[in-house]
């Protein structure tokens, strides 16, 4: 059984940093494209920073520069390190696996969320 656990959310104010962290279990995790979403209260989920394999690493166009995603095979681990946040960054973040060459589609393994608030 795949298991999915977020853990890093936290509040903090804007122009601070936060680290987000990933485990997921019960799968070949080195074969697997690894991502981090994010939801928005009273918003869709949107894409924000996924790696394909091999450490390709792609971003949506508001986080590029300031977050940056990392995986750590040997640990079946993911990170997103984000800095600079602003209150638009404020949403509940998920981290997702799935065999796809899509950073938004095609992931099949969602975990529960971390949320992150950002205050001004």
């Amino acid at each position: 059984r795949v298991q999915v656990v977020e853990s890093g959310g936290d509040s903090v104010t804007a122009g601070g940093s936060l680290r987000l962290s990933c485990t997921i279990s019960g799968l070949t995790f080195a074969d697997y494209a690894v991502g981090w979403f994010r939801q928005a209260p009273g918003q869709g989920r949107e894409w924000v920073a996924c790696d394909r394999r091999l450490s390709y690493a792609s971003y949506t166009a508001s986080v590029e520069g300031r977050f940056t995603i990392s995986r750590d095979n040997a640990k079946k681990a993911l990170y997103l390190q984000m800095s600079s946040l602003t209150t638009e960054d404020t949403a509940t973040y998920y981290c997702a696996a799935g065999k796809t060459f899509s950073c938004a589609t095609g992931f099949d393994y969602w975990g529960q969320g971390t949320q992150v608030i950002v205050s001004s």
